[in-house]
C-alpha cells in the first residue's frame, strides 16, 4: 500500500513556513502556497510593509506566482493553501483565477471574507477551513502579543 504523504496538512506546513518569514520580517504572520499536480508552484508571505503596499498579501503575491509559473491568470487545477481566511480582496482575487480549491488555517472573525454576506468565491472553488488551525492561530496571536509588549 502507498501512502500519500502530500496531504491537506503537508502543504499547510509549507504555508506555515512561509508565514514564519513574515513573522521574523515583523509582517502579519500569513504564508501561502499554490499546488498544482501535487507539486507547489508559488511560495509568498505578506510583505505589505517591506513593500509599503496594502495589496502584498501572501495570497496575491501568490496568485500572481502561479499565474506567471503556469502562464495563465486561470489557476483551475491549483489548490491555495493560506495560514489565515481570506479577506475581502483576496477572496474576490480568487474568484478571478477561478481557483479549485482553498484551504485555509486560522479563521479571521473580523476581517475574513466569511465574516460578510457577500459570496464572493468562484462557485465551482472548494472551501476548507481549519487545516492546522491551532498552530496558524497561535502563531498570529504571538505576532499581535509581542506587538502590545
Amino acid at each position: 500500500m502507498i501512502l500519500d504523504i502530500l496531504t491537506d496538512d503537508y502543504f499547510m506546513k509549507a504555508a506555515l513556513a512561509e508565514a514564519r518569514k513574515a513573522f521574523d520580517n515583523d509582517e502579519i504572520p500569513v504564508g501561502a502556497v499554490i499546488v498544482c499536480k501535487k507539486q507547489i508552484i508559488a511560495r509568498a508571505h505578506n510583505m505589505t510593509e517591506k513593500l509599503n503596499d496594502v495589496t502584498a498579501h501572501a495570497e496575491m503575491i501568490s496568485f500572481t506566482s502561479a499565474s506567471n509559473y503556469l502562464n495563465s491568470k486561470y489557476l483551475t487545477d491549483c489548490t491555495l493553501y493560506v495560514t489565515l481566511e481570506p479577506c475581502i480582496m483576496c477572496a474576490g482575487a480568487s474568484f478571478w483565477t477561478q481557483i479549485d480549491r482553498i484551504v485555509f488555517g486560522a479563521t479571521d472573525e473580523k476581517r475574513g471574507y466569511s465574516s460578510t454576506s457577500l459570496n464572493i468565491t468562484h462557485p465551482k472553488t472548494l472551501v476548507i477551513g481549519g487545516v492546522m488551525e491551532k498552530e496558524c492561530s497561535e502563531l498570529l496571536k504571538e505576532f499581535f502579543r509581542r506587538k502590545r509588549e
